[in-house]
């Protein structure tokens, strides 16, 4: 069983210790609820030109070099992510190089210089980055499936933002973002694995501390009612991406509710043995590529369902998802489908937690989004405790409504 403990630096930071039994590895993240539905419109990809810019130095690791060759002489992978929930940074090493491993990660996030010659090399790249993923038609399905879901409001907008924005910040717009977003009372750091060579708890406390303490940020805006629409890109080309997304009638702030729907998209279509693959894929031939997936913002779960396939097959391919949604929703699961599909949702879960990085980035997500128990054996024991009432229960509150987006030669009539 892990060992967790908490203590919070002077700033208000809380510092939470997981300490997992049978590793070498410690990981290190530090997050902060400054994610991209925390932009205002015109800031738009902010958050993630952020995040590039802090791996351009700090004030010990004065450039990008001292920056990576610091982490490569340590033998640690260094990185980070941009959600529209969270921004977090994460380095991961033997656990016997900890202390250096804390020491530059929270050089380069509590202090980053943010250069302005930094900042306007590094804006090609980002640009580069839209680039590529305007080339992607699964990626630009994933663009599609947000607006189509949220339209105008933040978690409708892409989490890169577009080329137009990116050319307009300055240095002065990314450090006000900073400052108005970067709270540690709104943020965590959370060291996961072998904690046996960690520095004391004074000495973890002054390198978080490096975070100034900024004033408590104002809400994000709250997600808007579902207003669900279809979007179609046309493009000529032989395989169609379809994206299908539903707002369940659950509540998001429970943790039980949220397990109940992760084993519901599991039987949805999260595994080999699932109605979409068995179906779609298996029976009909319509696709290679069919899942659901379930994810909750703090105020919005959402249930996702995506395919790749012959543009020829989209249409009838569409057509049967969502009958089998609504099939589940009439007649509820089958009691030996959810046990598998619980099983599998447990042991799924078990395997990922055998990366102390996982174990980090989900405690991430619980104490930041929810503010729930970080316990990676309680969010095992969760999934083993949901009931079959519960996933009915999810089923049927997985309403008709739901938005499209394809990218493919179709048109939004089609659905």
């Amino acid at each position: 069983m892990p060992t967790i403990s908490t203590t919070v630096a002077p700033n208000g930071l809380p510092i939470h210790q997981i300490s997992i039994p049978g590793t070498r590895a410690l990981t290190a993240l530090v997050a902060f609820d400054a994610g991209a539905r925390s932009e205002q419109p015109q800031e738009n990809g902010i958050a993630h030109f952020l995040e590039h810019l802090v791996f351009k130095g700090g004030e010990r690791y004065r450039t990008y070099r001292d920056v990576n060759q610091t982490a490569e002489r340590m033998g640690a992978l260094l990185n980070a992510y941009t959600s529209h929930d969270l921004v977090a940074f994460h380095i991961t090493s033997r656990a016997e190089a900890a202390p250096a491993a804390i020491d530059l990660l929270t050089d380069i996030t509590g202090c980053p210089r943010i250069d302005a010659d930094e900042l306007d090399r590094e804006r090609g790249v980002v640009i580069q980055e839209i680039a590529r993923a305007d080339d992607q038609p699964a990626t630009v399905a994933e663009y599609l499936i947000d607006r189509a879901a949220f339209g105008e409001h933040p978690l409708g907008r892409p989490v890169l933002g577009s080329e137009e924005r990116l050319r307009d910040f300055r240095r002065d717009d990314v450090v006000s973002f900073r400052e108005r977003r970067w709270t540690p009372a709104r943020g965590g750091a959370f060291l996961v694995g072998n904690t046996d060579h960690l520095p004391d708890d004074e000495t973890l406390e002054q390198c978080f501390a490096r975070f100034p303490a900024f004033a408590a940020p104002e809400a994000f805006q709250a997600a808007p009612p579902f207003q669900p629409t279809t979007l179609v890109e046309q493009r000529e080309t032989n395989q169609s991406h379809l994206r299908m997304l539903y707002r369940p009638q659950i509540d998001a702030t429970d943790a039980r509710e949220r397990a109940a729907l992760g084993i519901y998209a599991t039987l949805l279509g999260g595994s080999m043995g699932s109605r979409l693959f068995d179906e779609i894929r298996e029976q009909r031939g319509l696709c290679y590529s069919v899942w659901s997936v379930d994810h909750s913002y703090a105020d919005a779960p959402v249930l996702g369902l995506g395919a790749g396939l012959d543009s020829s097959k989209c249409v009838e391919a569409y057509a049967r998802m969502r009958e089998i949604v609504d099939e589940l929703r009439r007649d509820g699961p089958r009691e030996e489908e959810l046990e598998r599909a619980r099983a599998y949702a447990a042991g799924r879960r078990v395997l990922s937690f055998e990366n102390s990085g996982a174990v980090a980035r989900y405690a991430a997500s619980q104490a930041i989004i929810h503010g729930d128990d970080i316990d990676p054996d309680a969010a095992i024991a969760r999934i083993d405790a949901v009931t079959f009432d519960e996933v009915a229960a999810v089923a049927r509150a997985v309403s008709e409504e739901l938005a499209v987006a394809c990218v493919g030669p179709h048109a939004a009539s089609d659905f």
